[in-house]
């Protein structure tokens, strides 16, 4: 018997995401089609090796706003890229692969690590890593996973 494809998770342009390969259980993250690549806001970034493989290190802040909370984090690093910012610069980024996981589903996706205290979410979701996965209602948020207690009321 073939197997049966889900249908496509329904997002809004923001959710609340894991990413449990780096320990992180809960990010604001704000789903961006006008992205091509993920981005995730992270500081001290420095490249590192692993039995001779290259990896980066650095501190992934998990508040929305502010200098709250930070979690040291170490991953494969996947190649460094290239990547036009909203403004139109370019800069280039360490990129590594991790799972996102968002309402009961988890899949691989690629994350550039950059530091922007600017960014008013500490992860965007661009559409590579939503392609075939989900379908995105820009007018609701929070439809994949439960509103955060800080925005309940």
């Amino acid at each position: 018997m073939a197997k049966r494809k889900r249908p496509p998770l329904v997002v809004g342009w923001r959710e609340v995401v894991a990413l449990p390969e780096l320990g992180v259980d809960a990010l604001k993250a704000k789903v961006d089609t006008g992205a091509r690549t993920s981005a995730l806001h992270a500081t001290r970034v420095r490249e590192d090796e692993r039995d001779g493989s290259p990896w980066v290190r650095f501190l992934v802040h998990l508040a929305q706003r502010g200098h709250g909370a930070t979690l040291e984090v170490s991953a494969p690093l996947l190649e460094m890229r290239e990547v036009r910012s909203s403004n139109g610069v370019v800069q280039r980024r360490p990129v590594i692969r991790t799972a996102v996981t968002l309402s009961d589903r988890s899949w691989p996706i690629e994350l550039t690590l950059t530091a922007r205290p600017e960014m008013g979410f500490r992860m965007l979701l661009g559409r590579t890593a939503l392609r075939r996965m989900a379908l995105v209602d820009p007018g609701r948020s929070y439809v994949a996973s439960a509103k955060p207690p800080s925005e309940e009321g």
